[in-house]
């Protein structure tokens, strides 16, 4: 397998003080290299038996949602490259969407057997897993974390409607204080009333029947440095909002937009009948929708770098995914193009899209062609302006390094990429950008990894300049498919005082450590 790697940089800093015997007092050298290496990985048992983790630097623990067995696996980290899996620790708690930990504590979302009603964060010890509290918050809690002062825990509540999409509960962040044991919930219904400018903005409110509060639906937290606020990805909405911890209320919602997959540098393969992995331009537009989301501090400055995954709406009483081929084209709209061209499966017949939006005229043909995530990562400011997007660039990489699993489609409970469907997603989403997370080196460098669900592959990047990432790395594995959830262990809490890039994957239920040399 290929690999860039880029050059070893090592930075010197020399302070030159002042003293009464005129002694010069010289800093540490700071080694900022980035070389990640594959050091090891732990099998969970198969399909979905290792999705997000979360690691204990108090206990050198790694703790797992393991949806496979209905609870959390436990794994002894204190030799990375030997990783123990403890499976008389298992904790078997009932659904497990997410884990987080901070000072000992390890906090568990935990969905109701009725998925619409609400759930509850677990928190257990960490030093010899004992129940420490419990807390009720709201409907399908599928994202927990503290915040960095560990005073608050914060979870995204989904609020997804039941399959007949009957009963659609609201989303809501719960903010916990740890202090005091009280939850308050975060609501968006202060914005029902800019619905209209937010969906001209590109916000998506489209599930039928339901309000504004009931189509939001809260995915991902980021969170400040200084525990002020969070930012929440919605998902489906194609949003960001942002959260006032001390208040518990949302006090924005920034609508993302969309990206013309018409200009250049943002090619895409629409079609996985073409027998041939080519990037064109496309008269399509990508809803970003981004899945996970992270904060990093750069020069100063605070960022947001998300996934863009994209997700659709299908559910047995409603469903807005649709092939373009089985919809009618507007002949004004699309008058520059050749439509019964467009609509062979060989171009953009196959590609899926989403019916909620692009008929603008509403006569029952479409004027717009709105498709699934933005097949990219991007970078924003804290107020959702987006700084970088990375266009195209995750398909190209994953021509030049792994051609042979070009917008790969495995099977759910796939253990190898060599049984997988080379070119099967190019009609959905592409490789799927799934996770982010943040590696920072000594204050020196911001290091991104982006998950790629389908390509099963992690991207390194360097984004220590917000504006112009630069690519360093490309790993994957063979045996480890579908990487769910990332986290970074930097060198001060790691084990063996490296870097980590830890990977759980849902596919193959293995966990899979990275090592920065």
């Amino acid at each position: 397998m290929k690999k860039r790697i880029l050059s070893a940089l090592v930075v010197a800093a020399l302070a030159f003080t002042g003293c009464e015997n005129d002694d010069d007092t010289i800093q540490p050298v700071v080694d900022t290299t980035v070389n990640f290496t594959y050091l090891a990985s732990v099998d969970l048992g198969g399909e979905a038996a290792a999705e997000i983790s979360a690691y204990d630097p108090q206990t050198q623990r790694l703790f797992v949602t393991n949806s496979e067995k209905s609870g959390v696996s436990v794994v002894d980290l204190s030799d990375p490259a030997n990783p123990l899996h403890l499976e008389a620790s298992f904790l078997a708690v009932g659904t497990v969407n997410s884990v987080a930990v901070k000072d000992g504590k390890l906090a568990i979302a935990i969905e109701n057997t009725v998925k619409q009603n609400n759930g509850k964060i677990a928190v257990y010890n960490t030093a010899d897993l004992s129940l420490d509290a419990e807390y009720t918050v709201g409907a399908l809690p599928d994202m927990v974390t503290f915040t960095p002062d560990g005073n608050y825990i914060l979870v995204a509540n989904e609020g997804e409607p039941n399959d007949d999409y009957t009963v659609d509960p609201e989303g809501s962040v719960s903010v916990i204080d740890l202090a005091t044991g009280t939850v308050r919930n975060a609501g968006f219904s202060a914005f029902s009333a800019q619905q209209a400018s937010l969906e001209a903005e590109g916000l998506r409110i489209f599930g039928p029947g339901a309000s504004f509060t009931q189509d939001i639906e809260p995915e991902y937290i980021a969170v400040s440095d200084d525990s002020a606020t969070a930012w929440i990805t919605l998902q489906e909405n194609n949003g960001i909002a942002k959260l006032d911890i001390a208040t518990a209320s949302i006090t924005d919602i920034y609508p993302l937009g969309f990206k013309d997959f018409s200009q250049s540098g943002n090619m895409l393969d629409a079609s996985n009948r073409d027998d041939v992995d080519e990037l064109k331009n496309w008269p399509v537009f990508g809803i970003y929708m981004p899945d996970a989301i992270s904060h990093f501090t750069a020069k100063g400055m605070s960022y947001l770098i998300t996934a863009n995954e994209g997700d659709s709406r299908d559910y047995d009483g409603y469903s807005e995914e649709e092939r373009i081929k089985d919809i009618s084209l507007d002949p004004t709209a699309f008058a520059a193009f050749d439509i019964a061209m467009l609509l062979e499966d060989e171009n953009l017949g196959r590609l899926k899209i989403t019916t909620a939006n692009g008929d603008t005229d509403n006569d029952g043909d479409f004027d717009v062609l709105y498709s699934y995530g933005a097949r990219s990562f991007s970078i924003w400011d804290t107020n959702g302006t987006l700084v970088y997007d990375s266009g195209d660039d995750i398909a190209r990489k994953n021509l030049e390094f792994a051609p042979q699993y070009f917008n790969l489609d495995n099977e759910d409970n796939a253990t190898n990429l060599q049984d997988g469907e080379k070119d099967g997603r190019s009609d959905d989403k592409g490789a799927e950008p799934e996770s982010t997370a943040i590696l920072d080196i000594a204050g020196e460098r911001q290091i991104a990894i982006i998950g790629l669900e389908r390509v099963s592959a992690l991207m390194v990047y360097d984004v220590t300049n917000p504006a112009a990432p630069v690519f360093l790395q490309w790993l994957q594995r063979n045996t480890d498919v579908a990487p769910e959830g990332l986290i970074t262990v930097s060198r001060e809490d790691s084990p063996n005082g490296k870097d980590l890039i830890i990977a759980a994957h849902e596919a193959s239920g293995t966990v899979s450590i990275y090592q920065n040399n």
